[in-house]
């Protein structure tokens, strides 16, 4: 249990208070804090909150949304991004986690431009902060307005476009990509390069009624979550093991059954 982190999103109907007195009953030992919980708070309090709880901040969600049809629209997301390193280093955390963004009708290739465009304008405020960013692929079915980064090669054609920069790396959430033939190798590559800078867990469920809030719990569906941990773990990774939920059934349960839920899910995944 030493590697659970719970995202604030996965307990939406929670408040940042209550996730910090809920989350260390669980045994979780790390939080990621989604940035809709920071609003009109104290960022230093909220980091002094933090440790109190004795839970350590593993990222913070999210950055990016870099691709626009205007350049006062791409200016706008950097600037967005900026305040999120702020942000980030305020409350103690290490690193950012990027969902890239795409526009609708935008040839995917241009989106990717953009978005290496718009980390490369980013990173030396992060640098400086001591902030990393994680490119986050994306399943495909959200390339048209989501993200136009959909598989870790892709991630990784970035990172090397930007010149192999030890801030920028990759945040692997099985969500996503679960489904890559190349996943094995791919993940082998983030390891050896120093890319890998997080790890996300939930499940896909067979059918699903939503494609965005209808992820399942550790062994609700059809991910083999376990293998993909192994070859995680098998590149040296020893970080968290961030448990992102987002599900309109769960969010409408009991939320403290909920977290009992994801904490023997996670013990028995991790036995």
């Amino acid at each position: 249990m030493s590697r659970l982190c719970v995202h604030t999103i996965t307990t939406k109907p929670l408040s940042l208070e209550e996730c910090l007195v809920q989350f260390p009953k669980r045994g979780v030992t790390g939080i990621t804090i989604w940035r809709q919980a920071l609003e009109g708070r104290d960022l230093g309090a909220v980091a002094r909150q933090t440790r109190d709880a004795g839970l350590e901040t593993v990222s913070l969600c999210r950055g990016g949304f870099f691709p626009a049809a205007t350049a006062a629209g791409r200016q706008a997301a950097i600037d967005d991004n900026l305040k999120a390193i702020e942000q980030a280093q305020a409350i103690g955390a290490p690193l950012i986690v990027l969902v890239c963004g795409a526009v609708p009708r935008q040839p995917l290739v241009e989106s990717r431009k953009q978005i290496a465009d718009g980390i490369a304008a980013v990173l030396p405020a992060a640098e400086q902060a001591g902030v990393k960013l994680a490119i986050e692929p994306l399943h495909p079915m959200y390339a048209d307005d989501r993200s136009a980064v959909n598989t870790m090669r892709q991630a990784h054609e970035i990172c090397d476009v930007l010149g192999s920069p030890k801030a920028v790396g990759i945040a692997v959430d099985v969500y996503h990509v679960w489904w890559d033939p190349e996943l094995k190798s791919q993940i082998d590559l983030a390891g050896q390069t120093g890319r890998l800078h997080a790890f996300h867990i939930c499940d896909w469920k067979t059918p699903t009624t939503d494609l965005l809030n209808d992820r399942g719990l550790m062994g609700e569906g059809c991910i083999n979550i376990k293998e993909i941990s192994d070859w995680v773990d098998a590149t040296g990774f020893t970080g968290h093991r961030e448990v992102e939920i987002f599900s309109n059934k769960w969010w409408s349960a009991d939320q403290n059954e909920f977290l009992d839920r994801i904490a023997a899910s996670y013990g028995q995944l991790y036995a």
